[in-house]
């Protein structure tokens, strides 16, 4: 099946659901702007999420994840290679935070994106936050990059958000999910000798973490 072969009322509504799970939070004109839509025709299919609990709204108005998506992920991410590769990658995510200071997720790609689907914060007073559970799209991004080209390690600035670098390295595709890990920070300090250090940092972990995940081989392959 095509994407032409979706019905267009069920297109409609995964295209809202992307849109806010894309954003973290976002209104109803900025959800119906991003999918083309009318005000009123993107309302109808939000509150149709709404009521099965994909989405929900705050006194604002403003939609977010909802409690049955929240669920979905969370049965998604409890079983397979996702949950081992997270519950491995998280203490190679706190080195690598502490080492260079800055923000580090992991991201899990799909056939049309990467979600983010966890972090370590920085350390400075000004840090990045708030990625996980955001999706961003492929084409342009450091992680898409990233993926494309395992063992490379690719740097964006404001592809995502404005004055925000985000540096890049993917772990091996295969076994068994794709994935890439990023350091991300305000682009004024990853910048000369802190972006150099940030990317010997990403590749010693990616190293590591590989090890851990029994990809040791492929790994010593990524970092020559």
């Amino acid at each position: 099946m095509s994407l032409d072969d979706i019905p267009r009322s069920l297109g409609r509504a995964l295209d809202l659901l992307e849109a806010v799970l894309s954003r973290g939070t976002c209104n109803l004109t900025t959800a119906a702007g991003a999918c083309d839509l009318t005000p009123t025709t993107a309302l109808r299919h939000l509150r149709g999420l709404e009521a099965r609990g994909y989405v929900e709204r705050d006194t604002a108005g403003v939609f977010m994840a909802g409690p049955a998506m929240r669920r979905a992920a969370r049965l998604v991410l409890d079983q397979g290679p996702i949950d081992r590769l997270l519950a491995v990658a998280q203490p190679h995510l706190d080195a690598l935070a502490a080492v260079t200071g800055e923000s580090c997720y992991v991201a899990v790609a799909d056939t049309h994106g990467a979600s983010y689907v966890a972090s370590a914060e920085g350390v400075h007073p000004i840090r990045h936050v708030g990625w996980v559970g955001q999706r961003v799209t492929l084409a342009g991004t450091a992680v898409g990059a990233a993926l494309a080209d395992p063992g490379v390690v690719a740097v964006r600035t404001g592809a995502v958000e404005a004055d925000v670098t985000a540096i890049s390295l993917a772990l091996p595709e295969d076994p068994p999910v794709a994935a890439a890990i990023s350091v991300i920070g305000p682009a004024h300090r990853l910048a000369g000798d802190r972006r150099a250090t940030a990317t010997e940092a990403l590749l010693a972990m990616a190293s590591e973490l590989s090890v851990s995940l029994g990809w040791a081989t492929r790994t010593k392959e990524m970092a020559q």
